[in-house]
């Protein structure tokens, strides 16, 4: 279970720049000097903070970075964007960062390689660059990056096929057939499905997964895993490895008007995740990262490096949860706001 969040006593000022305003912000002072990363309002730190998204886990990971900035002694002003999983789009946001002199970036990257040369530039110029859940290619973290926020995938899938393996067991399927929704554009999800795989065919080798398909986002799950389900009349599962891919594969089935006969696994609690799941009649299991929790490791890492000390180890490990269908009451009440 995750543990309730502990109280953030207040600070006096911190104030957010949309990315629309620090590019106008920029345009504006062309030509001029640009200020020190310590030259915020009020003498304010300013870090940088680019997310894939602004909901879900993403929505989790702001509302951590700017929870722990609140508990903080130091006054922070953020500069932040989300790139919406476009590499070009964040690029240009990691210019304005990187010519603006932040303190330090912390970003979930688009693209393991064409999120390289932003990240070299940050790093070139002196500004520490902290990763949570995706980053780039290993040699390039090796040279440029300072921290990596990431809950093991490798463990997050396995927890989820071991409780997948325990599910069917009891069900008295010995070999389960299973599609897949995936989101295997970013490397982080093909591990979470080597895990899950690993774990699942390891405790039940008959199992045979008869399709892997892309849908990240909702729309697209649910069309995906409808044309899974009738291609594939006698699945017995549906495994989504991310939060879009979960709610896809539960509303697929229930259109289907498959319930009891298809079970889903998913990966990313939300409020709509874990009142499904409270239910338990399609979904039997979600493994989750908390995005507040990251974040918070996230901002640690940022003001570690800040101050020059460096991390014992690059990978910071993030906490890993799995939840059944009678744990999803007890996640709700402790996320009231609905972020994980």
């Amino acid at each position: 279970m995750t543990t309730m969040s502990t109280p953030i006593r207040p600070r006096a000022r911190r104030r957010v720049l949309s990315a629309a305003a620090l590019l106008a912000a920029a345009a504006a002072l062309a030509g001029c000097s640009i200020p020190s990363a310590d030259g915020g309002e009020g003498g304010a730190e300013r870090i940088g903070a680019l997310y894939l998204d602004s909901q879900g886990f993403y929505g989790g990971v702001k509302k951590g970075v700017q929870d722990a900035a609140d508990a903080d002694s130091k006054k922070v002003d953020f500069l932040e964007s989300t790139s919406a999983g476009d590499v070009s789009k964040e690029s240009s946001f990691m210019n304005t960062l990187t010519s603006s002199g932040v303190s330090a970036i912390i970003m979930s990257a688009v693209s393991t390689d064409g999120s390289v040369p932003a990240v070299r530039q940050a790093s070139e110029a002196g500004i520490p660059v902290i990763c949570y859940n995706t980053c780039v290619s290993d040699d390039a973290v090796d040279q440029y990056v300072t921290a990596w926020v990431l809950g093991d995938p490798l463990k997050f899938g396995g927890d989820l096929g071991t409780q997948a393996a325990a599910y069917f067991t009891e069900a008295g399927i010995t070999a389960p057939k299973m599609g897949v929704i995936n989101c295997e554009q970013y490397e982080v999800c093909q591990q979470r499905f080597r895990g899950f795989s690993e774990a699942l065919t390891a405790a039940l080798p008959g199992t045979v997964f008869v399709a892997n398909q892309e849908g990240a986002e909702v729309d697209q799950a649910v069309s995906t895993a409808e044309q899974m389900l009738s291609a594939n009349p006698d699945l017995d599962g549906l495994y989504g490895e991310a939060g879009g891919a979960t709610v896809g594969a539960y509303k697929a089935v229930q259109t289907r008007g498959l319930t009891g006969q298809v079970a889903v696994f998913g990966s990313d609690m939300t409020s709509d995740i874990a009142a499904e799941l409270a239910d338990g009649s399609v979904l039997k299991a979600v493994v989750d990262i908390s995005g507040i929790e990251a974040g918070k490791l996230a901002f640690a890492a940022a003001q570690d490096a800040i101050d020059g000390k460096t991390p014992d180890e690059k990978v910071v490990a993030a906490p890993i949860d799995l939840y059944l269908p009678a744990d999803a009451a007890g996640w709700t009440e402790t996320h009231p706001d609905g972020l994980p």
